[in-house]
């Protein structure tokens, strides 16, 4: 755990990585409220039991609500063991993460937790009733508690007695936000305090310009403080035309010998970004046979309630996606599209896939093939010369994801489960496609602002990443105060 001195901010995770975030805003010396509450990910486990990677090990009796930027595993992991601390208070989200969140912690709780359906029927029926869904754009109070005493020697950035939180969209996922948080003070201020209000600004994860399905993120007029991710801190994407190009060339190359794709991809966001683009090179390959015959196999039951949801709320698809249903296209339901379900059927389609032949994609999670039905086609089809793995998004350390991506090529060996699999699939990355702002769109975020922030904060990325956006921020705003998350 560390604190920051820019607006009285206590990081629980997401400062020495890019998961488990979850910070803590604390508006004078005995209120609070909590942005996000994920588990931590692959070597930020490292060291710790299952046990401690999911307590709460903070105090919670100050916290008056947990606000929600989106819900992927490592910004919202967290919540049930928060609400089995006695977390009883308000969990505002956007309207479409509201509906998505329950889904969410219903799969983490069978995962990770307990099959037990009558407990995990309890801890949904309090989740249910803590969600607060929020309209973007739109202004909520937040409950702040009395100071203890009026004598309380506070310290100017603890001095403030209400605050408000509005959410904007954040373009990384359906329904993610960026969350703007206005501290006030008193309408007189006490002589040692000057201005009566204070914006916090916290970006969840950013979504990259150009991304399919979704509008990309505005920034806001005003952060005095700015609490921002730096996943691609360091580095920029190629941009959409290439990347599908380059998806388009590494499956035609891929399948020209019968062989399987395997693409690693988060059930919520990342799998409906792929299926877009794949049932877009379809659409403009409509004369290719290779591409009229390959089937796209969507191996995960999670995913196929996420694509609902996002069916569900096409008025947050951008212009490019709503005129392809115009045109009376089905970007997330097309014909060649499979869906596998159960365990059954997963098991018989990896066996399909080994004894046939003719090409097939398939889309599973996790994303960073951390656990999920990802890890069963890994073992299986690794070892084999004619398939291939396609990362299509971000692999932190310590994940098998990252040791695939960084081994593989030069034929190395990853560990699954305790057994040494040999890679001798052909491994691909094309980072264009990750949901997450690279440098470009990251420093622009903060150019685009009118009013531009005091503070910096840099959180949700390796230290290379925020020590080269840290850089670019103190050059676009030298007299501002930049700091990086750094181990406690």
């Amino acid at each position: 755990m560390t604190t920051s001195p820019i607006a009285s901010i206590t990081h629980h995770g997401a400062v020495n990585g890019v998961t488990g975030s979850c910070h803590q805003l604390n508006i004078h010396a005995q209120s609070a409220v909590l942005v996000d509450c994920g588990l931590f990910q692959g070597a930020e486990t490292a060291g710790k039991s299952s046990a401690e990677q999911m307590s709460i090990e903070f105090d919670i009796s100050q916290i008056t609500a947990l606000l929600v930027t989106h819900c992927h595993i490592d910004h919202v992991g967290r919540i049930p063991y928060l609400i089995a601390a006695g977390f009883n208070q308000p969990i505002y989200a956007s309207v479409a993460i509201a509906a998505l969140l329950p889904i969410v912690i219903a799969d983490a709780l069978k995962v990770g937790v307990t099959k037990n359906k009558r407990l995990i029927d309890l801890y949904l029926d309090k989740l249910k009733q803590l969600i607060v869904p929020v309209e973007y754009d739109t202004w909520v109070n937040i409950q702040v508690l009395p100071h203890a005493s009026d004598t309380d020697h506070v310290s100017q950035h603890l001095a403030f007695n209400s605050a408000k939180a509005k959410f904007k969209p954040a373009g990384h996922i359906l329904g993610s936000a960026y969350i703007e948080v206005e501290l006030s003070r008193p309408t007189a201020p006490t002589a040692h305090l000057t201005g009566n209000n204070h914006r916090v600004v916290f970006s969840g994860d950013l979504g990259a310009t150009y991304t399919p399905l979704l509008p990309s993120p505005k920034s806001p007029y005003r952060a005095d403080t700015l609490v921002i991710e730096s996943t691609y801190g360091d580095k920029n994407h190629k941009n959409r035309k290439h990347r599908s190009n380059s998806l388009r060339k590494v499956i035609e190359k891929a399948v020209i010998d019968n062989g399987v794709v395997l693409i690693p991809a988060f059930s919520i966001g990342r799998t409906q970004e792929v299926l877009y683009e794949l049932e877009q090179i379809i659409h403009r390959q409509s004369n290719s046979l290779l591409w009229q015959q390959i089937e796209i196999i969507v191996d995960s039951p999670l995913a196929a309630k996420f694509t609902e949801q996002y069916l569900s709320f096409k008025q947050l698809w951008d212009k490019e996606a709503r005129k392809a249903l115009e045109q009376h296209r089905h970007p997330l339901d097309f014909e060649q599209l499979y869906t596998v379900n159960t365990h059954k059927e997963h098991l018989a389609t990896i066996d399909y896939l080994a004894k046939r032949n003719k090409p097939a994609v398939v889309i599973a999670a996790s994303g960073m093939c951390s656990g999920g039905r990802i890890m069963n086609y890994l073992e299986r089809f690794l070892v084999e010369p004619t398939a291939d793995v396609v990362f299509v998004g971000y692999q932190a350390n310590g994940t098998a994801g990252r040791d695939i991506q960084h081994y593989g090529p030069s034929g190395g060996y990853v560990d699954i489960d305790g057994n040494r699999i040999d890679i001798k699939a052909g491994i691909h990355t094309i980072s264009g496609y990750s949901a997450h702002a690279d440098q470009s769109n990251l420093i622009n975020f903060v150019k685009r602002m009118r009013r531009k922030p005091q503070h910096i904060r840099i959180v949700h990325g390796d230290q290379a990443a925020k020590t080269a956006l840290a850089g670019k921020y103190r050059e676009l705003l030298p007299e501002a105060e930049i700091e990086i998350g750094v181990e406690s």
